[in-house]
């Protein structure tokens, strides 16, 4: 049986997108070396200009490690029209760096909405009502910004889109989810499926259910985990999302409520070839991101065990039948 490939990305080691939860930043060169010494042979750029933005130099820094570049993560506040065409450049941007570097599997561009910069959708991430939402004409205007980047995207690079459902956004629940999916194509855009975001936005454990519903536009998986704990307290506390990252809401694999041993055994069923991105959001004082990183990465390795054990024990009891 074919072991997945497993990457691991900037945010592993603190290097967030958010201002809010920026602390002391592990340089790149740290990073990459200490993703390859926990296990890790793919990684994601990170925030532009954290990694070389040279095609060269970053060429050498990943050939020199064997790493792969896997994507890139692109916020666009796509509810707004007028950020459409600076959202396309900084994406053609960065699809043409990826596309400099790029060897097999190529990497995606990964769009998101502008996270965390909506005061509602901030303060009530994980606790997200309907009346929040966007209305028609602004789910079409969101769509169309989408679609506009991805064809952008591939037709100066070649390279494919997929859509980040992400926690204070304005795509963080299953309806929103399933909204944004009726109303893009799906030959331009697939959907990245991050787990512990699903898990925390949908109020619910069953990861499995997104797969379930979602899975013919997944053409991404990130592997996060969600404590479900911590996300009650903050449903109770009335934490906004940012209080919920400082009390561990994404928590090391295996210590929160994501069924990863289901979500590999779905990857698996599904033909899934991509590689399995490993995403814990370590934020200053959180602990040593090297370490939790070698943990998440034997965390996976024990649950592939588990899932060849199950086929050894199936075959057998089929022959023997």
């Amino acid at each position: 049986m074919t072991a997945f490939r497993v990457g691991n990305a900037p945010c592993s080691w603190g290097t967030l997108e958010f201002d809010q939860a920026k602390g002391e930043q592990i340089a790149f060169d740290r990073m990459l070396n200490e993703l390859v010494e926990t296990g890790y042979t793919g990684t994601e750029l990170g925030d532009w200009g954290y990694m070389p933005t040279d095609s060269a130099a970053l060429a050498s820094e990943l050939k020199g490690r064997s790493v792969t570049m896997l994507g890139a993560f692109v916020p666009v506040a796509l509810k707004d029209p007028a950020a459409h065409t600076p959202g396309i450049e900084a994406a053609v941007k960065t699809a043409c760096l990826l596309a400099s570097v790029a060897t097999e599997p190529r990497p995606f561009l990964v769009l998101a909405d502008n996270n965390g910069s909506v005061p509602e959708r901030t303060k009530y991430a994980g606790r997200i009502t309907p009346e929040m939402g966007l209305s028609v004409p602004e789910w079409r205007t969101f769509a169309d910004g989408a679609n506009k980047v991805a064809r952008a995207v591939r037709e100066a690079t070649g390279l494919r889109t997929v859509l980040h459902h992400h926690c204070a956004g304005y795509v963080e629940t299953p309806e929103e989810i399933s909204r944004l999916l009726d109303l893009t194509d799906p030959e331009l855009l697939g959907l990245v499926f991050d787990a512990g975001h699903y898990c925390y936005g949908s109020k619910s454990t069953d990861a499995l259910a997104g797969l379930s519903r979602f899975g013919k536009r997944v053409w991404y998986l990130h592997c996060k985990d969600c404590d479900p704990v911590v996300a009650e307290k903050a449903r109770k506390n009335g934490w906004d999302y940012f209080e919920a990252l400082r009390h561990g809401v994404f928590c090391e694999l295996g210590k929160g409520c994501v069924d990863f041993a289901g979500i590999l055994r779905w990857a698996r069923n599904a033909g899934y070839n991509h590689y399995l991105l490993v995403e814990q959001d370590v934020l200053p004082g959180m602990g040593a991101p090297k370490e939790s990183a070698r943990r998440n990465r034997e965390y996976l390795r024990s649950v592939e065990l588990q899932l060849e054990s199950e086929t050894t024990v199936a075959t057998t009891q089929g022959a023997n039948r």
